[in-house]
């Protein structure tokens, strides 16, 4: 099971208490994993990847590990820690400001 945490603001749009477990077939990829979650819940389709080219939203960022994943390419296989579970996939609002 891979587990993928999202931000509260996400979690509240899709009904979402906790954490997320996924169960994915082949590669686990930041695309397979996004694809598998928003088959689950298609509220969140066009908020953490964006509905005409699939990349990633400018104020999203991916974490997994104590890593930044967000500039890592869609189909790179995902951390063994997090294929096996032990690790979740964090899905997080960028912070701005100063």
């Amino acid at each position: 099971m891979i587990r993928v945490h999202l931000p509260a603001h996400l979690r509240t749009i899709a009904h979402i208490d906790g954490e997320v477990e996924l169960e994915l077939d082949g590669a686990v990829t930041q695309r397979a994993l996004l694809d598998a979650l928003e088959e689950r819940y298609p509220m969140l389709r066009g908020t953490i990847r964006e509905h005409s080219t699939g990349k990633r939203r400018a104020f999203v960022r991916f974490f997994a590990c104590e890593e930044d994943l967000s500039h890592e390419e869609p189909d790179a296989p995902l951390p063994a820690p997090v294929v096996a579970g032990a690790e979740p996939f964090l899905v997080m609002g960028a912070m701005a400001g100063g």
